[in-house]
């Protein structure tokens, strides 16, 4: 009997480290030759299994996949595509169990967000009632941080940490322009429906004055009134105002400051732009002199300045997806576990993905000050530790070396999806 397959596919916004989890997956499983035949990638992800396009990662040097772990973005391609319920498309379900079955695909690892779990959990559940189980593992991902049951997602802390970094360096860069230019400067950062990485970038803020001065969160409803007075206040004492503002701020009555109108593959509102809608309300407000930025892709792939323990955990968290795959465990995605005390510690544990498919993990109040435009101790404590550490990419001439994959497609077997 040949040796099962693995099929890996990378889903949904992809991050500065979801490569390392590649890198974990794949190095792991050619560690134990003697149980898993070959590990196929998905181009583009569950695409990829859909169109019957599965990268051979096995012709990919050792060199190529370790550098991997140092590479931004989704080295095999991902994409935002929702698999519906088998009841509403079993058509899509049917065709993967056509190209796992002409594969020999038996594990199925998935990395990315609550969606992305939440097919995985469908997958398994499909190919058991068919008669050709498929071990199903997911692996999280997700720079939104909203992932339940696990501490942290991968990709978090080096968001979390290009966040604090850029807050900071243009705090300073409106401090010493704002007598005579600039008073406002505001900063857009993802985050939907959760503010953690607008919370992270609170870490900047080491002593009063510091940038950033006013936090914007999902979860505490916008008031018009009470942010223009804050405003005032900074610029009138430190004679500028530096705003962090979530994408996902919103009115009390739900409605998002930025809502553009439409929706994504997922079904999420289409959010344009807060942060110039936020520092033209000022401006028409107060008539104060602005610049805004949006993070938007860069931050989520800036490799050059990933959080090394972040780095650590995509890692971990790809390699234990194979080991429990060869333990037997289906329908489960590791998870990061904090340990207890002062010093910070963590290990991998294990979730079901019935537990975390489609779930958003907020912000705690407690970690958001009363006033609602900051973080409080407790958030700090949170926060810190994820950001820690360096992990440099190599540079040649100036620019960082980054993996470049063959990207070698198997034989198709099957007619066109």
């Amino acid at each position: 009997m040949p040796k099962p397959n693995l099929f890996y596919a990378q889903s949904g916004g992809v991050t500065s480290v979801i490569n390392a989890s590649a890198c974990g997956v794949i190095e792991t499983a050619r560690n134990h030759k003697d149980r898993i035949g070959k590990v196929y990638a998905g181009l583009n992800g569950i695409v990829g299994a859909l169109q019957e396009n599965l990268i051979d990662t096995s012709l990919e040097s050792a060199a190529t996949i370790a550098a991997l772990r140092k590479t931004p973005a989704g080295a095999f391609g991902s994409c935002r595509y929702k698999l519906n319920s088998p009841a509403d498309n079993q058509k899509e379900y049917d065709r993967l169990m056509e190209v796992f079955r002409a594969h020999n695909i038996r594990y199925f690892l998935y990395n990315g967000g609550g969606d992305s779990q939440d097919t995985a959990y469908k997958v398994s559940m499909f190919s058991l009632e068919k008669g050709f189980p498929v071990t199903c593992i997911g692996i999280p991902k997700t720079v939104d941080n909203d992932l339940p049951l696990t501490d942290n997602s991968p990709g978090f802390g080096s968001v979390a940490k290009y966040v604090a970094v850029s807050i900071r360096e243009a705090g300073l860069d409106v401090a010493s322009m704002c007598e005579s230019s600039t008073r406002i400067f505001v900063m857009e950062v993802m985050g939907r429906h959760a503010g953690w990485i607008a919370g992270a970038a609170g870490l900047a803020t080491e002593q009063a004055g510091d940038a950033p001065h006013i936090i914007l969160f999902p979860e505490i409803a916008f008031n018009c009134d009470r942010f223009m007075r804050k405003v005032r206040s900074y610029v009138k004492k430190y004679g500028y105002c530096a705003i962090v503002v979530s994408e996902g701020a919103r009115y009390r009555d739900g409605r998002f400051l930025a809502d553009a109108g439409g929706k994504d593959a997922f079904g999420h509102v289409q959010l344009g732009g807060v942060a110039p809608c936020l520092a033209n309300m000022i401006k028409d407000e107060t008539g104060y002199k602005y610049h805004w930025a949006v993070a938007d892709y860069l931050q989520r792939s800036a490799r050059h300045i990933a959080s090394a323990t972040d780095v650590e955990q995509a890692y971990a968290v790809g390699k234990a997806a194979v080991e429990f795959a060869l333990a037997g465990k289906n329908a489960v995605m590791p998870i990061i576990v904090r340990g207890k005390g002062k010093r910070y510690r963590w290990r991998i544990g294990e979730a079901k993905l019935s537990e975390v498919a489609n779930i958003e993990k907020m912000m705690p109040r407690d970690f958001i000050t009363r006033d609602g435009f900051h973080i409080t101790d407790k958030a700090r404590e949170y926060f810190s530790p994820l950001i820690v550490g360096e992990d440099t990419p190599r540079y040649v001439t100036g620019l960082p070396k980054y993996a470049r994959l063959k990207k070698v497609l198997v034989e198709k077997h099957l007619k066109p999806w």
